[in-house]
């Protein structure tokens, strides 16, 4: 007789000799490469990111708005951070909502698009060649399309609807105004200065012509305030939206417990949606209500975190390992952003260095404190159990595999949790202080971190090129005992 394997027990799989078949939850996920594709190049970009950073510190010690900065912010946000969340719904979504993936070829082909596209961005971006950072940002739109399509008929297909379908619903419609808002951005800088006078009468002209009253629409706006307006959407509207709609299925599924109150959660989702749709105009607009907005922003993820908390009380699961709690730690880490992001969205506030370099801290923090350590906590969930089911599933009952466990070394975990910590506290004072030397030493705490999660990675692949697989030692059977 068989047994499912809930996948609140992925941590720790069944005993080998017993028979057990993975939950058909987990059987709707696609196969093992399409997922392992963009989170073997989000680390990639991630490594670079880290070795950019101690090559060149000044990025972080000197006021944001240059083109070393807005590349090196594209190279983690859209080479690490997307990769991974991108590669990270691709098997979550079907195995979190029951549900299979609509297209794996679609999602293939938005793989190669999205590799093309962001890395020519970024490159452009270092050379400050916004005609081509146009071009290759429409590849990149081109995936995000294909992504945003794939995931919502997937969502079409979801048995029950519940808080983390809608969270993942409003994120895809906030990551596409995201890189629609990046493209408008672009089309009115490259627009405006290439073609100040009259407009050619070629092909090329044609289309300028058409990009004029999008590029003069643009150009309405402060420069700074619609960068900043992007990177809210993307940061907020995609990225912490995914944190809090999948933790609401992830964190309970981990440590062996349910949400506590289904209205908080959805409120939590919808105030997030609120806040972040009137910081954008507000921000964009530079109007001093875009303070009121970040506090309906901030009640959001308070009540967030009391749902949390609540679920985190009620678990089964005692012990938190090294997974949770760098996730945990993330959500901690945003109460100072939250503070942050009140200063700086105070009225008449005045601009002057330490302001630029808070702005700074608060992006910085932001993307590489909260998502960067979500994403690391979680992966050391996902990687594991995405190897493990897709090369030692079929092999329960039959032979002995190992424990999910046994695929890393939890040591490496441990000391890579406290680097990035003290890393990242080390980079922060280099970036308030204007200090290329500080931010120089946190550099290379965060790129030992980036190191480690690497080996441990490594560790986890292996068992993908070489199986740990012992066959089960035959029982023999006795003779009864005659009287």
């Amino acid at each position: 007789m068989e047994v499912s394997l809930p996948i609140s027990t992925a941590a720790n799989p069944a005993p080998a000799h017993s028979a057990v078949s993975p939950a058909p939850s987990a059987g709707n996920a696609p196969a093992i490469k399409l997922p392992l594709a963009f989170m073997l190049t989000g680390l990639i970009a991630l490594t670079t990111g880290a070795v950019w950073m101690v090559i060149r510190p000044a990025m972080l010690a000197t006021y944001h708005y240059n083109q070393y900065v807005i590349a090196l912010t594209h190279l983690f946000v859209l080479g690490w951070i997307c990769s991974i969340v991108m590669g990270a719904m691709y098997q979550l979504v079907p195995v979190a909502l029951e549900t299979k993936l609509y297209s794996e070829k679609l999602a293939r082909w938005q793989f190669a698009f999205h590799f093309v596209g962001f890395i020519g961005m970024v490159w452009m971006f270092g050379t400050w060649n916004l005609k081509q950072v146009g071009h290759f940002g429409s590849l990149l739109t081109v995936g995000v399309g294909l992504f945003v399509f794939n995931i919502f008929r997937t969502l079409c297909r979801v048995p029950k609807w519940n808080v983390t379908a809608t969270a993942v619903t409003a994120a895809l419609c906030w990551v596409s105004l995201t890189v629609f808002a990046g493209l408008a951005i672009a089309t009115g800088k490259c627009v405006g200065e290439s073609f100040d006078g009259s407009v050619p009468a070629t092909n090329v002209g044609v289309i300028i012509g058409a990009l004029r009253p999008l590029a003069g629409l643009v150009s309405r706006f402060d420069a700074l305030s619609a960068m900043h307006a992007h990177a809210h959407l993307g940061g907020i509207g995609f990225f912490t939206m995914l944190i809090v709609g999948v933790s609401y299925k992830l964190i309970p599924m981990f440590t062996l417990s349910e949400v506590q109150s289904q209205r908080r959660a959805g409120l939590s989702v919808a105030l997030l949606n609120l806040g972040l749709a009137g910081s954008f105009v507000t921000i964009l607009l530079s109007s001093p209500w875009k303070l009121a907005f970040a506090l309906v922003t901030i009640a959001a993820l308070v009540i967030y975190g009391w749902e949390l908390h609540a679920i985190l009380h009620a678990r089964k699961r005692r012990a938190l390992d090294w997974g949770i709690r760098y996730f945990l730690t993330a959500v901690a880490l945003l109460i100072p952003l939250s503070l942050a992001a009140v200063v700086l969205s105070w009225p008449d506030l005045q601009t002057n260095p330490l302001l630029g370099q808070l702005e700074n801290l608060y992006g910085f923090v932001g993307l590489m404190g909260v998502v960067t350590l979500a994403i690391i906590g979680m992966l050391y969930k996902i990687i594991p159990f995405l190897v493990w089911f897709g090369v030692y599933s079929k092999h329960i009952g039959r032979a002995q595999v190992p424990a999910l466990a046994a695929m890393y070394s939890p040591r490496l975990q441990m000391i890579g949790y406290w680097s990035f910590l003290v890393a990242l506290v080390v980079i922060s004072v280099g970036i308030l202080c204007e200090s290329e030397m500080g931010v120089r030493i946190g550099a290379l705490g965060f790129t030992a971190c980036v190191a480690l999660l690497l080996v441990n990675v490594g560790k986890i692949l292996i068992h993908v090129a070489c199986p740990q697989i012992t066959p089960l030692i035959a029982v023999r059977s006795f003779k009864p005992i005659s009287a």
